[in-house]
């Protein structure tokens, strides 16, 4: 094992720091050990330790639920405890009950992220830290490694205007952080002042790609089944806010895209002719059997990166939607029913965290100009995530 997570650190020695304290713990099924077992199922064996609550964020602690489907309460079959969600069908929803952290002494957090602000898990990380530190209890995170590296950062500020469960934070599209690193940029710039422990990877560098880490890779959600898909994930989830199908209902949501009414043989030659850094494009056909043109054939592409050093993929999915748009100008659309419970703003703005690029695509501004946009912050980022990082 080059990598030993959070949770294999405490673990190893019985999470002798939560002896005597009434513990909450935010987890899915991304929360096990180098031998598999599951951390909920571990605290509750822990000598000493009392394991009061599970908390569900999006797709539920053992991941049963659907993208945007609300998360029940409930008792876990497995531990006895209550489960609590931390995601249902508002935004009020999406952060713990006062009453249920008077419960606690201390809330741990051991989800996989997958490296872009999009991923609700660290929203939901974030909003349980404040409420914590509002109500006295500490916070503990039991770090990974960021399946894309912690070197490149790609994005733009999300304006204020702009904020939503998937960017309800100002920080770039592909942060280049892990979960523990931005808890510790998160609590000192909103000042929350939280009692809150980091417990460190150990053999994790910036550089490392998943497969050196040794680890396996567990579905973080239903549509992220591999690295690969998470490598892409930081620019195809701009395809939410179209209405374009992402490739859900398929066997590779996020890297093939498509439409029943695009050509892939064009739609392929056209991403090919932009010169998109690392990365080959082939034509793609497939059905999906979920979410968008459910059972319609779509044309489409498929997206291998050829160097994942050299990819961008905040430049490629914004490159997507603009070659899908222009060979089909009377199809394509904007997604116009709400998202992550905003109704006030079109989906791919709040993905985009600003209305300028999609005014910038439709005002048929060239793809160089419209993708500057999308990354006017990634050297600024680079400066102001320094403190707080905890990996060289």
């Amino acid at each position: 094992m080059s990598v030993r997570t959070g949770l294999d650190v405490w673990s190893a020695i019985d999470f002798r720091p939560l002896r005597g304290r009434r513990v909450g713990a935010i987890v899915n099924p991304t929360s096990i050990d180098h031998r598999f077992q599951h951390l909920a199922d571990l605290l509750a064996a822990a000598e000493g330790v009392r394991l009061v609550s599970l908390f569900g964020p999006e797709h539920g602690v053992r991941g049963e639920a659907a993208y945007m489907e609300a998360v029940g309460q409930g008792v876990d079959a497995r531990t006895g405890v209550p489960v609590h969600s931390l995601y249902g069908t508002s935004f009020a929803s999406l952060r713990p009950r006062a009453e249920w952290l008077a419960e606690l002494d201390v809330v741990v957090f051991d989800v996989q992220d997958v490296g872009a602000r999009y991923y609700t898990y660290l929203a939901s990380m974030a909003l349980a830290m404040e409420d914590c530190a509002r109500a006295g209890v500490s916070f503990v995170v039991l770090d990974r490694p960021n399946p894309l590296g912690g070197d490149l950062v790609e994005g733009n500020h999300v304006a204020s205007g702009f904020r939503s469960f998937v960017g309800l934070y100002d920080v770039p599209a592909r942060h280049g952080m892990t979960a523990g690193e931005l808890a510790r940029l998160l609590d000192a710039e909103a000042g929350w002042g939280s009692d809150l422990t980091v417990v460190a990877c150990q053999g994790w560098t910036r550089s490392m790609r998943w497969a050196e880490t040794g680890l396996p890779f567990v579905p973080p959600s239903p549509n992220m089944p591999t690295p690969d898909t998470a490598l892409v994930y930081p620019g195809m989830c701009l395809l939410e806010g179209t209405n374009l199908s992402e490739g859900r209902g398929t066997c590779r949501p996020f890297e093939q895209f498509g439409a029943p009414w695009l050509d892939a043989h064009a739609l392929a030659g056209r991403l090919t002719r932009m010169g998109l850094p690392g990365l080959a494009v082939r034509p793609a056909f497939f059905t999906p059997s979920a979410d968008k043109h459910r059972g319609a054939s779509c044309g489409g592409a498929f997206l291998h990166v050829t160097a994942p050093a050299a990819f961008r993929p905040v430049r490629t999915g914004l490159a997507a939607v603009m070659a899908a748009r222009e060979l089909a100008p009377g199809d394509f659309g904007w997604r116009t029913e709400g998202y992550e419970f905003v109704t006030v703003h079109p989906a791919f703005d709040l993905l985009a965290g600003t209305d300028a690029v999609r005014a910038a695509v439709e005002a048929g501004e060239p793809f160089p100009e419209v993708a500057r946009l999308l990354d006017d912050d990634a050297d600024a980022f680079l400066e102001r995530r320094r403190p707080y990082l905890v990996y060289a």
